[in-house]
């Protein structure tokens, strides 16, 4: 357990799960999937880790997908109970080192857009796939409807990262060597979402900046 919580502190994501094991990496994936406190906790990279690591015989890939799958949807249940509990109070707190009121409208414009299939994509999206079951819980989505919805997600990123992650591992074993290059580069991709709205929002305001000195030009 001390090794386990040493391996959190220092967010080295080989030793959480090597130290954790089955049991630990459920607790993340339950932590990150709906406990606010479990924002910045690995999700992507820890799963494509476990998988790396179950090419090497580590663990049995059947098992730890049902145990993923099952801590994924049990903590976005918890979210959403959260949410419909706490209601609006719970996201009306001023901005702290955790919590930042940007993910939420960010998490709401998402909601917003693509309704019930949010609860799908959210969770191939950091951050957004913690928030998300709480916004559904707050915003009185039936749980029937948003559990049909939990499944489909945790059944697709558990099972997708793990066996991406076992695929690789299978068919290049020296691939194990290179676990922090690799699991950076799932960081970097699962956040490349972000990356591209703030982009598309800059070149937004940008545009507009520009027809509205445009318009007080031609106005003066």
């Amino acid at each position: 357990m001390t090794a386990f919580l040493t391996a959190l502190i220092h967010f080295d994501v080989t030793a959480m799960v090597q130290t954790g094991g089955y049991v630990g990496i459920a607790l993340i994936i339950f932590a990150e999937s709906g406990i606010l406190a479990g924002i910045f906790l690995p999700g992507d990279s820890l799963l494509f880790v476990s998988g790396l690591l179950a090419a090497t015989g580590l663990f049995s890939l059947p098992l730890l997908i049902a145990i993923v799958i099952v801590a994924a949807v049990l903590g976005d249940s918890f979210g959403y109970w959260l949410g419909a509990k706490a209601g609006r109070a719970l996201f009306d707190r001023p901005d702290s080192r955790w919590f930042k009121r940007a993910h939420l409208e960010r998490t709401e414009q998402f909601y917003a857009r693509y309704g019930g299939r949010a609860v799908v994509l959210s969770r191939f999206v950091p951050i957004v796939r913690t928030i998300a079951p709480m916004l559904a819980g707050t915003g009185h989505m039936s749980y029937r409807r948003f559990l049909r919805y939990n499944l489909i997600g945790g059944m697709l990123w558990g099972a997708g990262m793990l066996t991406l992650g076992w695929s690789l591992g299978s068919i290049f074993p020296a691939s194990g060597h290179y676990i922090l290059p690799l699991s950076l580069a799932v960081i970097l991709i699962s956040f490349l979402p972000f990356f591209v709205k703030l982009v598309r929002t800059r070149r937004e305001r940008a545009a507009v900046g520009s027809a509205s000195a445009e318009v007080n030009e031609v106005s003066s």
